[in-house]
């Protein structure tokens, strides 16, 4: 036999002992006398042989007690964008409490997808599908194994998803500034409508497959019609979420006669890159602009000033995506969790 290809059983003959005690030198050595269990790993260093294979066991045992997190973006994406670094801080620290392991998965490299799922050792998924997460899907549903999509837009009621109100969010942002008085604002929305980065026209926002960017559009403008606001008075401009495509939006809506004094940003990573960008140009918020965010991360407490959000509710989100897999509490429908308006020092009423 090669060293490759040794077993254990090929251990225990060699060593004179049943395959069970052979085994249980590796896995309960106190119950293997000291002679035995030596001869036993000596023979095994002989032979090349370093252990049973641990995934095998587990599998066998049913559980591994591990959570996979899988997403469409690059793995940086888990660390660098912060609505995913809270979420997975949260999820962590549910996991933490029980004792449970996180194994990260990404499915920006196509080719290696089906791999990537397939092998990952957890008892199931949570998915996060904020955007194109159906092949996330379809493979996790051939894996035969447990898991719940967190912020999937569609209309498939078979996938088990948690998710938040964003029409109800966005309503509450854009009457939060209305309330106070604006009527010139601007949109910065969540990534791009049909590959194009900028301006957007109505035709480009109906189609696009962004259910979040919908959504929140949505929210938007059924609440600025309430105001007397047209949609078509409202420019969208479409970003990558970095700081170069915020800056290429506000710089041609500065560069406007009547720029906005009220920013609608579909998130807080947006609307902290704008801050700046304002801020840099002797611009003031909230004097000048009022801005206000989505997500409710810790950045946006932080900032000064204080960024005005939609919170989303991370501990509920990360409570109840981790008790799905390990409690067998998949929802029965999906889910839609409220968000909450913070309200901090970037907004306040337009000057005379």
């Amino acid at each position: 036999m090669t060293k490759g290809h040794v077993r254990l059983a090929d251990v225990a003959k060699a060593a004179g002992v049943s395959q069970g005690t052979a085994s249980n030198v590796f896995s309960r050595p106190e119950v293997v006398r000291e002679e035995v269990r030596e001869r036993v790993l000596g023979v095994a260093r002989t032979l090349g042989y370093n252990g049973p294979d641990i995934k095998g066991r587990l599998l066998r045992a049913g559980r591994v007690n591990a959570i996979g997190v899988a997403s469409v973006e690059p793995l940086a994406y888990f660390f660098e964008d912060p609505w995913a670094r809270v979420l997975m801080t949260k999820i962590a620290a549910v996991c933490d409490a029980t004792g449970t392991g996180i194994a990260l998965v990404s499915a920006q490299n196509q080719q290696k997808l089906a791999w990537n799922i397939n092998s990952a050792l957890v008892d199931g998924f949570i998915l996060l599908c904020v955007e194109g997460g159906e092949r996330l899907v379809e493979l996790t549903r051939r894996r035969q194994l447990p898991f719940i999509a967190l912020a999937l837009g569609g209309a498939d009621t078979s996938i088990p998803v948690i998710g938040i109100d964003n029409l109800a969010g966005a309503a509450m942002a854009a009457r939060h500034l209305a309330d106070l008085g604006h009527r010139r604002f601007a949109v910065l929305a969540i990534d791009h409508f049909d590959d194009h980065v900028g301006a957007t026209t109505p035709g480009q926002e109906a189609r696009s497959l962004k259910s979040t960017s919908r959504d929140r559009l949505l929210g938007y403008w059924q609440t600025l019609a309430e105001f007397g606001i047209e949609r078509e008075s409202v420019p969208v401009h479409g970003t990558r979420s970095d700081r170069s495509s915020v800056d290429t939006a506000l710089n041609a809506l500065f560069a406007t006669p009547r720029p906005p004094t009220a920013i609608l940003a579909m998130s807080d990573r947006i609307a902290l890159f704008a801050m700046q960008w304002l801020t840099e140009r002797g611009i003031d918020v909230p004097g000048d602009v009022s801005v206000i965010g989505f997500d409710g991360v810790p950045e946006a407490a932080t900032a000064e000033p204080g960024l005005t959000t939609i919170a989303q509710p991370f501990d509920e989100i990360a409570c109840r995506a981790v008790s799905a897999i390990l409690d067998d509490a998949l929802p029965d429908a999906q889910e839609t969790l409220d968000v909450t308006l913070v309200i901090r020092g970037s907004t306040a009423p337009p000057r005379s």
